[in-house]
């Protein structure tokens, strides 16, 4: 064997692991003077909704201790995922970050065509920023008070009704067409940007039934225009104790729950990652951020980048087949 290539292996090898040790410094020191300009936090829903409530919150209570702002900017359409998708392709300096949720993060690839990013790949998860059930509301004139009364009063009117969804592709939409499917129920989708709009159509009368997060049904509810029939979740929502699940309304093991996390490009240096979970995390956990996000209908949750990682996954395997049955697919 020549000496070249004797020594060309070792050689290779070398200069391989001194440029991924290199890369591993520069993006250390990349992090330890991170950040030194704003940062923009891109928003999947309008504003008013549950994901501007809680980006806003956040953006409020990080930019102190980052010691630059955090800009808001709400990129909607597309069920989220026009703002996830621009999230994907922004470069990965930690300068821009998005606050998703499962429609774009877990459903998407099962329901879109032609999803324009990879959640798994063109993503790196931060942290969890909340999780809650969704709540099924009707238009107050529907002549109905629970879920054993709705399912016979739309049986009586299949094809009639319409209800909304805060976007083709998110939790609001599917849930509803699991309830669809389980009940035998006929419902035209009617599928809006956001929750505010979505709600706005309820309490109007245009849509008939509506699936969202608590928050931006909570004021309806009080103002008597829209009606709370029940929730998502397994157990009751601490937040509004006196609504029955699906679950114990006569539909069992019936869980649908909407929740959100904050994502930067793939290829973010891990350390400037686990800053930005780190802020992030101590917001969910303080006293003021929970009282907060609690008032607004919101259960914090925080944890590691993992965590959304793992959520991403397991909500995608258990959905899958969901979306597969009710052929809720988007072209």
């Amino acid at each position: 064997m020549s000496h070249t290539k004797r020594f060309a292996k070792p050689l290779l090898a070398l200069l391989g692991a001194g440029f991924m040790a290199t890369t591993a410094t520069m993006a250390t020191a990349q992090a330890q003077g991170y950040p030194t300009k704003p940062i923009r936090f891109l928003m999947t829903a309008p504003a008013a909704s549950s994901i501007d409530v809680i980006g806003r919150i956040l953006a409020d209570k990080i930019k102190d201790p980052l010691g630059q702002p955090v800009i808001v900017e709400n990129r909607v359409g597309a069920g989220g995922t026009i703002g996830t998708d621009a999230a994907a392709k922004a470069a990965p300096d930690g300068y821009t970050m998005v606050l998703s949720f499962n429609g774009p993060l877990a459903f998407g690839p099962h329901m879109y065509k032609s999803l324009p990013y990879d959640p798994f790949k063109d993503l790196a998860p931060v942290i969890i920023t909340t999780s809650q059930p969704n709540l099924l509301a009707v238009n107050a004139t529907l002549p109905v008070k629970n879920l054993k009364e709705l399912i016979a009063y739309v049986k009586n009117n299949q094809g009639k009704l319409n209800y909304g969804s805060i976007g083709a592709g998110s939790s609001s939409h599917l849930t509803m067409e699991l309830l669809k499917m389980n009940a035998g129920l006929f419902i035209v989708h009617i599928p809006f940007n956001g929750s505010p709009p979505a709600a706005a159509s309820l309490a109007a009368g245009d849509t008939q039934l509506l699936f969202t997060v608590p928050t931006a049904l909570t004021p309806l509810i009080q103002a008597g225009k829209v009606r709370a029939i029940a929730t998502s979740g397994l157990q009751r929502y601490s937040v509004m104790p006196d609504i029955p699940t699906l679950a114990e309304s006569g539909m069992p093991k019936f869980e649908a729950i909407a929740w959100n996390g904050v994502l930067f490009p793939a290829g973010t240096p891990r350390p400037i990652i686990e800053r930005m979970n780190h802020e992030m995390d101590v917001v969910l956990k303080s006293p003021d951020g929970r009282k907060r996000l609690l008032d607004a209908g919101l259960d914090p949750v925080g944890g590691t980048p993992e965590d959304l990682a793992r959520l991403m996954r397991s909500e995608s395997d258990k959905w899958a087949p969901v979306i597969k049955r009710t052929g809720a697919t988007i072209d």
